[in-house]
């Protein structure tokens, strides 16, 4: 069963409270999404450090019940 963007959103909202995440489902079938996600916790931090963050906040769920997450990630300029 995919996961829909709600949920998604949750699940990074949980492990990074302050992010800002738009999500885009990229293909209409709830298994191909786009994702930005803007945190001061990515402060610091590698992209690919970010980007483990964020699969870390998807529980497994990456390359399961999501199937592909392109992944844009960012700290705040301030």
């Amino acid at each position: 069963m995919p996961m829909n963007a709600h949920e998604i959103e949750s699940m990074i909202r949980a492990a990074l409270p302050d992010a800002v995440v738009e999500i885009k489902d990229l293909a209409g079938d709830g298994d191909h999404y786009a994702a930005t996600v803007t945190s001061s916790a990515f402060k610091g931090k590698s992209r690919v450090q970010q980007h483990q963050m964020v699969y870390a906040a998807l529980q497994g769920h990456m390359g399961g019940t999501l199937h592909a997450l392109a992944l844009t990630t960012l700290a705040p300029d301030n």
